[in-house]
């Protein structure tokens, strides 16, 4: 089973292993007075949309009404909505061929200064670290715009 947040998927390699599964959660569901919104539900299913995915065994795909929703959009008239844009179409970049080079004419939209870019980063066996900001004014603190970090696999 996967959770998150307020979504989980129940799967297994057989059907039968997946009706136990899927019984052991309807269980727990019963057990602690989890209501579950049955409009929502998908059961014994081969492929469905989860968290705006259509997921099967053949791939990852992008849940074609979200593409016609994209798509008829008005187009952004303000900061606040060329962000929200990017911040939508970002969700889908990894499905988007050159999404940073497409991407690149709304983002440039958002600069206003010329400060440079500092990234500190540091690493150990177990872990990254990277922070990404710009420093205003020479002796004053770094403004951070972004942190990613990254466990590090131990094999």
């Amino acid at each position: 089973m996967e959770v998150f947040m307020d979504d989980f998927t129940v799967y297994a390699d057989s059907f039968d292993a997946c009706l136990e599964n899927l019984s052991k959660v309807l269980t727990r569901c019963i057990d602690t007075n989890l209501v579950l919104n049955f409009e929502k539900c998908h059961f014994m299913v081969t492929e469905g949309i989860v968290l705006g995915h259509l997921v099967s065994n053949r791939d990852i795909e992008v849940d074609k009404s979200k593409i016609d929703i994209t798509t008829s959009l008005p187009n952004p008239a303000s900061v606040w909505e060329v962000r929200s844009f990017l911040g939508h179409a970002g969700f889908y970049r990894r499905f988007i061929k050159n999404s940073s080079k497409i991407s690149l004419p709304l983002s440039q939209l958002l600069q206003k200064d010329d400060y440079p870019f500092e990234h500190m980063c540091d690493g150990s066996n177990l872990a990254l670290g990277v922070v990404l900001g710009q420093r205003v004014e020479v002796g004053k603190k770094v403004h951070v715009i972004a942190y990613a970090s990254q466990t590090m696999d131990p094999t």
